[in-house]
């Protein structure tokens, strides 16, 4: 009997959706290989001007994501030269360009950080690390009465600009309490926003379910799960808001394998940036073992489809403009759609890095 129950037990724990998944993402063809698209956007990010705030004319957070996504792909393919080009593009913010670098006074500013923690992580170059971690810590300067950041805006954006952020700090110094920290901001964005299909409206009073603000927080969710001990004590409840929320994904995928610019409305356009967010969340998902099986086909649904929107430039098209909150549907539905926005070749260079990336809480560092 003992013997029966024991092999019962691990019948099931093989069965668990705990449990690695089997992978999807072999034998894709040549034009979805991770190294061949990954090679052809992070050639084009290389070659290409920087982005600015128009109002601010510092760096805009669009480029920084992409830059951390063009750096993951260089130390997952140890490509040296391309990792250079990334170095050389920084340099000058120590010197000319220092005027482009934001303030540290708004949570779209202060992603920036992202980028050098990430270039300390790679180069162990003490510089880059006292620039990161200046943003990292200056996100929580002055915290409110809950020890929350006061860049807080209770939209779904934040939840990546503060999340990839806290975590870049963590992995450079392995301090905790930039874990603990946004771990606890995660946990009040999920009861205040997250709504009971699992998806989450732009803000509190903005009803709609806007595709790329819905990948934020799918993918801000996604860098911090890869982050966040088994036995912390906030992991249940973001995994729980994790697995909601791509269930309800699951759900919305069109039959192209895209989903759309605002998620429940068919009569709204595919739009590519908030696919390929929620493709990084799901490819990470199955590969860690956080979904189960059936998320496999679906993310490689995802990711073929959004193949055939890079030209031959290596610009993604159909990307949504950036998008400021407004309570009226139409808002969404008009938006301009853009070819080789940085919005959208950020979360493509983060599907590379997950197709490329093994099983596991960290990302490789050289």
């Amino acid at each position: 009997m003992q013997r029966i129950m024991a092999t019962t037990a691990l019948a099931l724990l093989f069965l668990s959706p705990l449990c690695p998944a089997k992978d999807h993402f072999e034998a894709l063809p040549e034009k979805a290989s991770p190294e061949v698209v990954g090679r052809k956007l992070s050639a084009r990010f290389v070659a290409s001007p920087h982005m600015f705030w128009t109002e601010f004319g510092t760096l805009h957070y669009a480029e920084v994501a992409t830059w951390y996504g063009a750096l993951n792909f260089a130390a997952l393919t140890k490509d040296a030269k391309l990792k250079q080009q990334l170095v050389d593009r920084f340099e000058p913010f120590f010197g000319a360009e220092e005027k482009f670098i934001p303030p540290v006074t708004h949570v779209d500013h202060s992603v920036f950080g992202v980028v050098p923690l990430e270039l300390y992580r790679q180069t162990g170059q003490v510089k880059y690390r006292v620039m990161g971690l200046a943003f990292a810590d200056g996100q929580w300067d002055r915290p409110d009465s809950e020890g929350l950041s006061n860049q807080a805006r209770y939209w779904i954006d934040d939840m990546y600009m503060i999340t990839a952020l806290q975590v870049q700090a963590w992995r450079a110094t392995g301090d905790r309490k930039y874990l603990d920290r946004t771990a606890k901001q995660m946990v009040k964005y999920l009861a205040r926003l997250q709504q009971p299909n699992g998806l989450f409206f732009h803000a509190p009073d903005v009803p709609f379910y806007w595709g790329r603000g819905n990948g934020w927080m799918a993918a801000g969710m996604t860098e911090l799960l890869r982050a966040l001990p088994a036995n912390h004590p906030e992991r249940p409840k973001i995994l729980q808001g994790y697995r909601s929320m791509m269930a309800s994904l699951k759900r919305y995928q069109s039959d192209s394998g895209m989903w759309l610019q605002l998620i429940d409305r068919p009569e709204s356009w595919a739009e590519t940036s908030s696919t390929a967010m929620f493709t990084f969340a799901m490819i990470t998902g199955v590969k860690n073992g956080w979904l189960d099986e059936s998320y496999g086909p679906v993310a490689r649904k995802a990711w073929l489809a959004l193949v055939d929107y890079i030209n031959e430039d290596g610009d993604v098209r159909e990307v949504c403009a950036g998008t400021a909150t407004k309570n009226d549907v139409q808002h969404y539905l008009d938006r301009p759609r853009i070819v080789g926005d940085f919005h959208g070749q950020a979360p493509m260079l983060w599907s590379v890095a997950a197709l490329l990336r093994p099983a596991g809480l960290l990302m490789p560092a050289e």
